[in-house]
């Protein structure tokens, strides 16, 4: 009844039954977690980091005396001390406020589960009411007390400029910023990191989704460059939520993807003796394989149906791991935060001080930046009207000309609603790019001076605190 990678708890003495007046701490928490998949937490990825949470909690107020289900005073006097501890105390224990932000989400969840099971008396946490809005329509929520105070939201998410975008491309190639071979730089499988560098930038995938790709869901290559972006669809076997959806890919990193598929990728998979470690479980065995699925281990699978870890587990039918992306002996790369931060390194030490870290989610920012200013500039719909007449597809072309921009990124990104994507856009800074488009417009239709901005700002930087 465990599904597969659920963590749950042992006590030190290895007992698991309950104790003769009241269950064990850890037998509850443990019915908590097989619990989650059915209670708003069906990702396996998460499960440990809720597993992770509650165990420190548990220990933690174990070494001071404090039960897991005492009473609010003594509970509240732990929190006091566990805040105190996580913030000031030893360095290697010390949470970013983030980090104690997520725990004390994961903690809440966990005693009003256990007080509405009738397993608790009460918790540790003070709440106070507020109203969150979006659109115009609002609803009552309960804020956390426990949570720090953390910068405003648009502050610590990022996105790379344009320019620093090129300049992370050409590092995944070994390029220096002009373009030339970077002869300081001696890595390999340049052209497999700048591929998925180019397919998590121009695709906004996360990454559980790009690095669990197979070579058979990616789409086929247009016989003649366009300007307009291609469907790009995304099993719900890799998505979060595990949604079905289609997002887009620009012709240019769609023929990167088939250069290396076609090439390096081939040169190190075909005859590969790779099989996955025992310790994943036994081999899947693919054979005629097309876009939809294949045969694995002699049942016909589609590719929507298999889990991440599935995925890392199937041997292609000339040898190799099926993932998208091989090692030099055809088994599959994952580490794609560790080269992302790499390469990162590697240009802000040789070229560019300023250059900032890049973990693979801020890509995915990347994105979505540069698509919503494509859709408020009407730079898709001007694209979509010169191959109107072409074999680009009907639907893409009528969607692009005719939904609105918030509505397009919904989908791309994978929300479940707009409000969703207004959330997430809240936390970038969105207002440059309106007003970018605002002037650029009013200017092409004569009603705004070309140098009118520029004048603006100078004015605004002179005018700031001068005093002569």
């Amino acid at each position: 009844m465990i599904p597969e990678g659920m963590p749950f708890l042992v006590d030190d003495d290895l007992l698991f039954e309950d104790g003769p007046s009241a269950p064990r701490p850890a037998s509850v928490v443990n019915r908590w977690l097989r619990e989650l998949p059915a209670s708003g937490a069906p990702a396996p990825s998460s499960w440990e980091n809720y597993a992770r949470a509650v165990k420190e909690w548990v220990e933690f107020l174990a070494e001071h005396g404090i039960g897991l289900f005492d009473t609010r005073e003594r509970l509240k006097a732990g929190l006091s001390r566990y805040a105190e501890h996580r913030a000031a105390g030893p360095v290697r224990a010390r949470f970013a406020a983030t980090t104690w932000g997520q725990h004390m989400s994961i903690l809440s969840l966990f005693y009003r589960w256990a007080i509405e099971e009738g397993l608790a008396a009460a918790e540790p946490f003070t709440y106070r009411s507020a109203r969150a809005i979006f659109a115009g329509t609002g609803r009552d929520v309960r804020v956390n007390l426990a949570v720090r105070r953390t910068p405003k939201p648009h502050v610590t998410i990022k996105y790379l400029e344009p320019d620093f975008i090129e300049l992370f491309r050409k590092g995944l190639r070994g390029l220096a910023p002009d373009g030339s071979p970077d002869t300081g730089f001696s890595g390999r499988e340049m052209t497999r990191n700048a591929a998925i560098g180019d397919l998590a930038l121009s695709t906004g995938l996360r990454l559980g989704e790009f690095t669990h790709l197979l070579p058979w869901e990616i789409p086929a290559l247009p016989p003649a460059p366009t300007a307009i972006p291609i469907p790009f669809p995304v099993s719900g076997g890799i998505t979060k939520g595990r949604k079905f959806r289609t997002t887009w890919i620009s012709y240019e990193a769609l023929a990167g993807l088939h250069d290396y598929l076609q090439l390096d990728r081939a040169a190190v998979t075909d005859g590969s003796s790779w099989r996955p470690p025992r310790r994943w479980g036994e081999p899947l065995q693919v054979s005629e394989p097309d876009e939809r699925g294949g045969q694995i281990n002699g049942v016909r699978r589609s590719w929507g149906s298999l889990t991440p870890a599935e995925r890392r587990r199937l041997v292609a039918p000339a040898g190799g791991s099926c993932l998208l992306a091989v090692k030099c002996d055809g088994g599959p790369f994952t580490a794609w935060a560790t080269v992302f931060e790499r390469t990162a390194d590697r240009i802000r030490a040789r070229f560019e001080p300023r250059f900032p870290h890049v973990h693979p989610h801020r890509l995915r920012h990347c994105f979505s930046m540069r698509t919503l200013e494509y859709l408020v500039t009407g730079y898709y719909r001007q694209a979509a009207k010169l191959v109107r007449d072409t074999d680009a597809d009907a639907a893409l072309v009528f969607y692009l000309t005719k939904a609105d921009p918030l509505l397009v990124l919904r989908d791309l990104l994978g929300h479940s609603t707009v409000l969703t994507t207004e959330k997430y856009l809240k936390r970038l800074d969105t207002t440059r790019i309106y007003r970018q488009a605002y002037e650029t417009a009013g200017t092409e239709a004569g009603l705004i001076e070309e140098e009118g901005t520029a004048q603006r700002e100078a004015a605004a930087e002179f005018d700031e605190g001068v005093e002569l």
